[in-house]
């Protein structure tokens, strides 16, 4: 369809992303395409909650973003991709059309259909197709609660489809996140949906620009050699004909693009080297990164294979309430007055709550310099399958205030938490692709039918490769920090977390395979249990770790601090480790 590559701006990478990115991105340098991410599996579950009490089933607020350039789009024919559809891409279209009516404009709005899959659950069910979980196998009938949502992750195809017949806005629900750039690559290049190898060098380039600022230098282990941090600007893929790509930014904005922040996002939330998509097995190993210039990396071009057979299915539904609270001591003696803290409030709920976590958070200094280097918050929750229970909670913690331990203290500015919250938990499974009716719908009403690949791979060809331990003798250097010689990026796919490690320096790559062995990994990273699966991607001087049932059922309902698992990766860069020698 066009010969040159087709640039692709990220104006969103999450549910509450920077509101003014679009400003940004219009007022930045030329491109064809702009999209906009706003889903996750946590984000899901919070539009299922909004949208079971009555608030729409979309994100509303994308609207107000793209409304005042809505002119400027029509003039410079420049397309609008955006899963910010959530579980009603054809409210959000309607919506936008009328919009786009009162404006006075020619663009055409379309919406892909097919991800929800909540209505058709009782005849999966009688059909025998168990909807068992990713992890424990369990069928989903099993469960014990009642799920309110359910949306497969559908593919590009959908998107181009719609991009084909001339919508200008397509709006979508649940695709993954990088079919909202595979989409319109194909579009423009007019690939079918056979040519495995470009599909996954445009998921690749997808899943670098899909998390917005992540790939300019946000949360990055190097920010402080990240130029323009006060506000990182957002990326750009540039995606060839043969799937290879360049990421860049705009150069008006802050942050940096470099062969270290585009590994980083490389290696987030990933379960191994096969990266599976409704369109294509990705071979993350394939993958080799240059720096062309400045802000440029070029990703060359990435091997893909036949896409699995199946769909991820996301299944939410509501078990239960939650209520928590930071609370503060001083030492000395935080432990005996921590233990204290978790007695009487154990004693005062037992029998109301199902849960009780009392977490000191971190460790006061010895010899303190100021109160607050010897004060140490601890974070309580409670959860209960019913509400009213949870209402005792904050009396609970208030009569403490005269009977606790010495210093019981809150933050006096900081509003006391009183009304329980829902809990929504997630489901992960699979259903066969060929069960999902993927189409997208035009601004008239016609429906468009979504192409599908000639075959999908077999179970062997989707399997994560086994990469056998170094055989090198443990490091002998001096002991330091990890992270004085790593860099690190972590993440979640459902109940695990994820970490990428990779070695500054490419003298240290053996070093750093000899240094994060599964064992030594193990040791480094108590919180694991040992339930650790590794792989290594040379080519990116990474090590890969997946920490398995980290995150228990997912980010939604665990109850840990760090819910999502975003700062393991720099827990382990702060453990101390024998480093390399000369």
């Amino acid at each position: 369809m066009a010969s040159r590559p087709v640039r692709i701006a990220n104006v969103s990478g999450y549910l509450g992303d920077r509101y003014t990115a679009v400003d940004e991105a219009m007022a930045g340098d030329p491109v064809d395409v702009l999209m906009g991410d706003y889903l996750a599996e946590i984000t899901l579950a919070a539009l299922a909650a909004a949208a079971g009490r009555g608030g729409p089933g979309y994100v509303a607020y994308a609207l107000d973003q793209l409304t005042p350039h809505l002119p400027e789009i029509a003039r410079r024919g420049i397309r609008v991709v955006t899963n910010a559809g959530g579980f009603d891409p054809a409210g959000m279209a309607r919506e936008l059309r009328g919009r786009i009516a009162a404006a006075g404009l020619p663009l055409r709005v379309a919406h892909v259909a097919g991800d929800g899959v909540f209505d058709r659950l009782a005849d999966f069910h009688t059909d025998g197709h168990g909807l068992e979980h990713l992890d424990t196998g369990a069928p989903l009938k099993d469960w014990g609660f009642a799920p309110i949502a359910a949306n497969a992750y559908l593919g590009g195809f959908g998107i181009a489809a719609a991009l084909a017949a001339g919508a200008d806005v397509v709006v979508t629900g649940r695709v993954t996140d990088a079919s909202l750039t595979a989409g319109p690559a194909a579009w423009w290049h007019g690939w079918g949906p056979d040519e495995f190898d470009a599909l996954a060098g445009a998921v690749t380039a997808g899943h670098v620009i899909e998390c917005g600022a992540h790939a300019t230098g946000g949360n990055f282990s190097g920010f402080r050699s990240v130029p323009g941090m006060l506000r990182p600007g957002f990326p750009i893929a540039e995606v060839a004909a043969d799937g290879s790509s360049v990421i860049t930014k705009h150069a008006r904005d802050g942050g940096t693009v470099t062969v270290d922040t585009v590994t980083a996002q490389l290696l987030y939330e990933i379960q191994g080297p096969r990266y599976l998509n409704p369109d294509v097995t990705v071979h993350l190993d394939t993958v080799r990164l240059s720096q062309e210039g400045p802000d440029r990396v070029a990703i060359g071009r990435v091997t893909g294979s036949p896409p699995p057979p199946t769909a991820k299915v996301a299944v939410f539904a509501p078990i239960g309430y939650e209520i928590s609270t930071m609370l503060f001591c001083t030492a000395p003696d935080v432990e005996g007055k921590v233990e204290l803290l978790r007695t009487q409030l154990r004693a005062a709920l037992e029998g109301h709550v199902d849960s009780l976590e009392v977490t000191p958070l971190g460790v006061a200094a010895v010899d303190p310099p100021t109160q607050w280097a010897a004060t140490v918050p601890i974070r309580v929750i409670a959860t209960a399958r019913e509400r009213e229970p949870l209402l005792r909670f904050a009396p609970a913690v208030g009569s403490l205030y005269l009977q606790g331990f010495p210093g019981f203290h809150h933050d006096g500015h900081a509003p006391r938490a009183s009304q329980p919250w829902p809990r929504i938990e997630y489901w992960p499974a699979l259903l066969e692709s060929a069960l999902l009716d993927h189409h997208a719908v035009l601004d008239d009403g016609s429906r468009v039918e979504v192409p599908r690949a000639t075959r999908t791979a077999t179970p062997e060809e989707t399997v994560q490769p086994v990469h056998p331990e170094p055989d090198l003798p443990a490091p002998t250097g001096p002991r330091a920090e990890l992270g004085e010689y790593t860099w690190a990026r972590a993440g979640d796919k459902g109940g695990n977390a994820n970490v990428g490690v990779w070695c500054r320096d490419p003298a240290h790559w053996e070093w750093l395979r000899a240094t994060l062995t599964t064992g030594r990994a193990a040791a480094l990273l108590p919180e694991a249990g040992g339930r650790i699966v590794r792989h290594e991607f040379p080519h990116l001087r990474a090590v890969h770790l997946v920490l398995v049932g980290l995150l228990g059922s997912g980010g939604s309902a665990n109850l840990r601090v760090d819910q999502i698992g975003k700062s393991v990766g720099e827990y382990l860069r702060a453990r101390h480790v024998e480093g390399p020698t000369a």
